[in-house]
């Protein structure tokens, strides 16, 4: 009996050594996919390194130019918005020295107006104050017949 399991045992031992055999071949081949995977990564890296450089210096030329065409636009902009300030400026200045002119002209129409109005009512109370004086010398009593003051 333990002949028989000797022998069953040296059989399951001789087909794990057969699997065994394999394996430095299944190794050896996952070794080698390893180095490819690694050299393709590192060559995929290296493209990708050099790409994205290309780009960025695409991208800074291209920025760069996009930069100089805002500010010569931004130049053109300024030169027109100067223009059309300064004719702005000079039509208001005008309009202001219309709008002065009339305002001077009103002012002086209304003082000419409320002079006039004073005048005529200066000259109406001095009229009124004449007739009252001639009333009081109508109506005064004759010299002499002066009532006496009270005395207190």
């Amino acid at each position: 009996m333990a002949d028989v399991e000797l022998e069953r045992r040296v059989e399951i031992l001789e087909g794990k050594m057969d699997q065994l055999r394999d394996v430095p071949v299944r190794l050896a081949a996952v070794e080698l996919q390893i180095v490819q995977l690694r050299g393709e990564m590192q060559g995929g890296f290296s493209t990708l390194r050099t790409e994205m450089r290309e780009l960025g210096g695409e991208l800074r030329t291209e920025m760069r130019e996009l930069g100089g065409e805002l500010r010569t636009e931004m130049h053109e902009l300024e030169g027109g918005l100067r223009t059309e300030m300064h004719e702005l400026e000079g039509g208001l200045r005008t309009e202001m020295r219309g709008l002065e002119d009339r305002l001077r002209t009103e002012m002086r129409t209304l003082n000419d107006e409320t002079c006039t109005q004073m005048r005529v009512l200066h000259e109406e109370v001095i009229s009124r104050m004449a007739l009252q004086q001639e009333g009081m010398v109508n109506a005064s009593p004759a010299r002499g017949s002066r009532r006496p003051r009270k005395t207190r």
